[in-house]
Parts: structure tokens; C-alpha cells; sequence
């Protein structure tokens, strides 16, 4: 099977994505060299811990190092590793394919792109790295042998759709990534990236601080005249960062070392480097991204830090470390005490580990608290990213609930502009106003007209607007905040009036319950199917009905949540309200004390219940039958 060769094709939005690199979408092509040797980084970490986790596996781990190769007159660079390495069906899998959702719509945010810094930050969000070599190369030649296997693959492609692969027998164990510049006349050329000087300059900005020596062979002048020897030097210093003080380490140093762990070409939003001393000792070097990463709220997408012990790789995405709510976070943990060999399966159960998740959290909500109370800008930032994600901490880490209601910020009816933190909700509540009011919805446009809100913004109540997913789940979870309840809108009896208030209308209120409580016990057993009770509503100023739950009822949001998940929940019926002084309710009171046409009376009812359903922006279980009843009965009207 030696050197047999076959050309494929590049999926469809690699292709695309491709094409966008060389045509040079991003102006600081330096970064090429940067992802090659991250790449490399991470192939030699797995090489040592697969080889402390497979004692079968015979592999040297006695040298393992990065190299570069120059070669000025072939213009070409190497960057070559003696790690993991790769099989053809990685090679096809890792470069061939960019098998992540979201991609159609990154690249359609990047062609729509014409800032430098834009399309930085969105490749950063995907995390493309290797293909950021065809931003300088014509040619990209890969020759790579997975550890423990005999057969090597060789890759190679301009970039141009379609690329060449084939089995090799004489591969080294490793990887070789070798990049065929362009021209030197190029426009998309500035640099030489074959210079000594340039490479030197690229490692030591970007990759001094990899934990594995990155080798290169340099000219040096020989004792005679004219002559050269050459001379293989280490070019960078491996002082692994999280280790070093604070104070001697330039913030250039944290963010290039970033962007090494978090393979995001922007700038974090905030960096955490601590040191936990004591009964257990460790190093931990977080970031705060300022961006959310494409796979975010993507069940395989990555979540964890890296996990060392004593400068060793053990794992690169350590979900015992930091808890799902905040997966965003990207760095390193260096552990003292723990064992080598230890498995993820044992990290759950592990007291140490438990301790250190303890103390990173309530760093990272530390650090979340005081942007809120000293960088209003950073805050809003990264509100905007990730606080759906945070909100998923008040469902599942009760230790810390107190400090996520702290920092979380939500929308509400006070100022459309701002966001609102519950402090100071409860600051702005009214006089005797013992509840906090909320309401959700899937926008803030169909909450805001929904019948639910009218006496609310009649009496001037602030209303929180919670639009998010989670928001269904933790508001029912909390419960109350500072003594206060969580209450929503459309659930349960509704009476915002004064006491002085019922005094003058409960006569009037008396009133009406006897003129219509035959309407009342009619169209609750005509619309028994759809709802358990109608009943006069106290919460309605402008609309005829609307459909509102027991307090203690699961909301319809969360009814499809659960199905969508595969859990069977029963349906739930809720309650239609009438405003007793819409024309619609008291017309239809008329024809029903009346006498009025039986088939007739039961069509108006079915249509206000499906206009009560429709103003929340619920769903009508037969659309075709109220639009046609809706039909003649406008046809009716002319």
C-alpha cells in the first residue's frame, strides 16, 4: 500500500473557509506560526499522557520536542513534532472536515466582514488554527504517523478544494506540518518567514512560554574566514507562566498565552492568575473570554481547563475543575499533590479536586462581581456573551446562589435601554409591594404586548422580562430573592389594587360576579376540553381574554422543553380570564342571557380562547378551524 494516493475533496464550508484564508482575510499573518506550534504543543502533551495511561504503548518519550526547519532557498518552513501523531482517518477527520454546527453561519459573518479585527475575532470564536497557513502558503504538505501504528499519511493541498492523501511506509512517529511559501514578490508576502530573525521574533512573542523546547538549527560563523557551523539552539525559555509571580509577567505574556490555551485569536476579557496554598497547593492561570465561542450552548461542545500536575499534562478539558455553568472559562491548573495517572472518573470523587473547583469558582465569581461594581463596560460585555450561560448556575450550584443573584442582569419594563440587577428592582419597588413581578416569552416584543402586562403598566408595576430558556427553570428554582417572591404575571389571581382601592370597587366587583356567573359556568363546560375554569380577570385593561396558570402550574415554555427533551409531562390546562368591561365579553354576556343562536355563542367562544392564546403567543392546536370561523365571521360584518 505504499504511497498509493487519492484525491478528496474538502467539505463544502471548509472549501469556503479556505478561500476566505487565502484571499487573506486577516492582516497579522505572523499567527500561522503561532497555531503550528500550539498544534504541535498539544500532539506531544498527549503522546506523555497516553503513554502513562497505555503501558502497551511502546513509544520513546525521552526527547519529545517541537523543530523548525528553514530552508530559505526552497522557501519552505517546517514545524515538525515527535507527539501523538495522527491516522489517516484523523487526518480526514481533523483537516478534511470542519464537523461543528454554526459554520454556514460563521463564514456568512466573515464575507460580510471588511474589518481586520472583525474576522480575527470570529475565526478566534471557531478556533480554525490550521488553516490559517494558507494565508502564506501556496502548498501545505503534511506528513504524520500516529504512535503505535506502523503506516504513516501523507496530506498536501494548495487550498484550491481539493486535497491529496496517501499511505506512507517510512513516516516518523509525529507530525510534520511543512508550509511552501509564496512568492517572495507577493503582495501577501511581508515577511521572510524563512529569516532566523523573524522566526526568533514569532516564538518568543507568541510561544516562549510552551512547556516542550522548539529546536531550530542556525548558521554560525566558523573559526575561518568565510566558513559556518551549524549549531542547533532551544528558542525559547519553557517557564511555564502560571507559575511565575504576577508581578513578572508582562500582560503581552498572558494574553499570547491565551491564545495558545483557548486557540482564540482576540484578547481575553480578564485574566485570573491565583495560587492556592495550604493543604493543597496549586497554580491556576484562568481567562474570561470576550467573546462566546461557537459551540457554547452545543452538548459536545469543549468546556474544562487544562489540568497539570507539577507541570505535566493530564488533561486538556478537566470538567471536575470548573462547573458547566461556567465553560466558558479557559486557562491552566497546576496541581501539587495529585497522582500522574490519575482518571476522570476518580477527579469526581477526589477531596482535592473538590477543594480547588470550590476556591476557582468563587474566584471567577469574584472577579465577575467586581466588573459589575468597577468596569460597567467589561460587565456589559460579557453579560452579553455569557450571562445565559451564568443563569444556569442558579439551577445547579446552590453554594453560590446568592452570588450569581448578585451579578446576574436582567431586562426589564424600568428602562428599556438598561438592564436591571435584582438589588435594584427591589430597590424601585412600591410602597406595600411585598412581590417581584416577571414575566417570559421568547421576545421582548411579545411579552411587552401581551395581555398579561396591561395592569401591571396601568399602575406603573415594573415587570422583569426574562427571554432566555433557563429563565423558566431558575425563577421557579429561587423562588424568592431577599425576602422577596418571584411571581409571574401570568399565573395565579392578580390584585394590584390599594386597600383603599378594594374598599371603593368590591361592591362593584360583587356585582359583576352575579351578572356573570351563568356566561361563566357556560363557557367553562363548552370549553372544558381546552381549560379547567374561566373566570373574570383583574389583570386586563385593553384586551377581551387572556390565558393565564394556577400558581403552581408548569408554564407551557417549559411543558415543550421537557417534550423537546424526551420527557413525557402531562398537559396542562390553565385558566381563561375575561375582562368584564371589553365590548366583545359584554356583547357576548348579552346574547347569552338572551338566548342567543347556540352555534353561535360556541364559535365566539372558541375564537376569544384562541385570541387569549394567540396574544401570549401560545399555539392553536387547529389553526385551519379558528382562522376559517375567524373568516365568516368577519364575512358576516360586511
Amino acid at each position: 500500500m505504499s504511497n498509493q494516493t487519492e484525491t478528496l475533496e474538502f467539505q463544502a464550508e471548509t472549501r469556503q473557509l479556505l478561500q476566505l484564508m487565502v484571499h487573506s482575510i486577516y492582516s497579522n499573518k505572523d499567527v500561522f506560526l503561532r497555531e503550528l506550534i500550539s498544534n504541535a504543543s498539544d500532539a506531544l502533551d498527549k503522546l506523555r499522557l497516553e503513554s502513562m495511561i497505555d503501558k502497551d504503548l511502546q513509544v520513546d518519550t525521552g526527547d519529545l520536542h517541537i523543530e523548525l526547519v528553514a530552508d530559505p532557498e526552497a522557501r519552505t518552513l517546517t514545524v515538525r513534532d515527535n507527539g501523538i501523531g495522527m491516522s489517516r482517518d484523523d487526518v480526514v477527520a481533523l483537516i478534511g472536515t470542519i464537523a461543528r454546527s454554526g459554520t454556514a453561519e460563521l463564514l456568512q459573518k466573515m464575507r460580510e466582514s471588511r474589518d481586520a479585527a472583525a474576522s480575527q475575532e470570529l475565526i478566534g470564536q471557531f478556533g480554525v488554527g490550521f488553516y490559517a497557513t494558507f494565508m502564506v502558503a501556496e502548498k501545505v504538505t503534511l506528513l504524520t504517523r500516529r504512535a503505535g501504528q506502523t503506516e504513516g499519511t501523507r496530506w498536501e493541498s494548495t487550498g484550491a478544494g481539493t486535497y491529496e492523501i496517501g499511505t506512507v511506509d517510512d513516516a516518523p512517529q509525529g507530525t510534520s506540518v511543512t508550509v511552501h511559501l509564496k512568492p517572495e514578490d507577493s503582495e501577501d508576502n511581508l515577511f521572510d518567514y524563512t529569516a532566523e530573525a523573524k522566526i526568533r521574533e514569532i516564538v518568543k512573542r507568541y510561544s516562549d512560554f510552551i512547556s516542550w523546547p522548539i529546536r531550530m538549527a542556525v548558521q554560525r560563523p566558523g573559526e575561518e574566514e568565510g566558513s559556518s557551523t551549524t549549531e542547533v539552539q532551544t528558542i525559547n525559555s519553557m517557564k511555564a507562566l502560571w507559575a511565575r509571580p504576577r508581578d513578572e509577567v508582562a500582560e503581552e505574556e498572558y494574553r499570547d498565552f491565551y491564545r495558545h490555551v483557548s486557540h482564540d485569536w482576540s484578547d481575553p476579557l480578564e485574566t485570573i492568575h491565583m495560587r492556592g496554598e495550604g493543604t493543597f497547593e496549586y497554580e491556576a492561570l484562568l481567562f474570561i473570554p470576550s467573546h462566546a465561542p461557537f459551540d457554547l450552548f452545543q452538548r459536545e461542545g469543549r468546556r474544562g481547563v487544562q489540568l497539570y500536575v507539577k507541570r505535566v499534562f493530564i488533561m486538556e478539558d478537566c470538567e471536575a475543575l470548573m462547573p458547566e455553568y461556567l465553560r466558558f472559562v479557559k486557562g491552566v491548573v497546576d496541581a501539587h499533590d495529585l497522582s500522574l495517572n490519575i482518571s476522570r472518573e476518580i477527579l469526581q470523587q477526589d477531596r482535592q479536586i473538590q477543594v480547588v473547583r470550590r476556591r476557582l469558582v468563587r474566584k471567577v465569581l469574584a472577579t465577575i462581581k467586581d466588573l459589575q461594581a468597577n468596569n460597567a463596560e467589561k460587565y456589559r460585555t460579557f453579560w452579553t456573551e455569557f450571562g445565559r450561560a451564568l443563569k444556569e448556575g442558579l439551577i445547579s450550584d446552590t453554594d453560590n446562589r446568592e452570588t450569581l443573584l448578585e451579578v446576574v442582569s436582567l431586562a426589564s419594563t424600568h428602562d428599556p435601554a438598561e438592564l436591571t440587577t435584582l438589588a435594584g428592582y427591589v430597590e424601585r419597588m412600591k410602597d406595600g409591594q411585598s412581590d417581584i413581578y416577571y414575566a417570559t416569552g421568547e421576545s421582548r416584543t411579545m411579552i411587552e404586548n401581551s395581555p398579561h402586562m396591561e395592569a401591571f403598566r396601568a399602575k406603573g408595576y415594573e415587570v422583569l422580562i426574562l427571554t432566555d430558556p433557563v429563565d423558566e427553570v431558575w425563577v421557579e428554582q429561587v423562588g424568592q430573592v431577599d425576602g422577596k417572591a418571584l411571581r409571574s404575571i401570568a399565573k395565579g389571581q392578580v390584585d394590584l389594587d390599594s386597600e383603599e382601592e378594594k374598599k371603593e370597587a368590591e361592591a362593584e366587583r360583587e356585582q359583576r360576579g352575579k351578572e356573570y356567573a351563568a356566561l361563566l359556568t357556560w363557557l367553562t363546560e363548552h370549553l372544558k376540553e381546552q381549560v379547567k375554569e374561566v373566570r373574570l380577570s383583574s389583570r386586563l385593561t385593553t384586551s377581551p381574554a387572556c390565558v393565564v396558570g394556577d400558581a403552581f402550574d408548569m408554564t407551557p415554555t417549559l411543558e415543550k422543553m421537557y417534550r423537546a427533551m424526551g420527557q413525557e409531562v402531562p398537559t396542562v390546562k390553565r385558566i381563561l380570564e375575561l375582562n368584564p368591561t371589553h365590548p366583545l365579553v359584554t356583547g357576548l354576556r348579552k346574547a347569552h342571557e338572551q338566548g342567543g343562536d347556540e352555534p353561535a355563542l360556541t364559535e365566539t367562544a372558541e375564537l376569544l380562547y384562541g385570541m387569549a392564546l394567540l396574544a401570549e403567543g401560545g399555539e392553536l392546536t387547529d389553526p385551519a378551524r379558528f382562522t376559517r370561523l375567524l373568516a365568516d365571521r368577519l364575512a358576516r360584518t360586511l
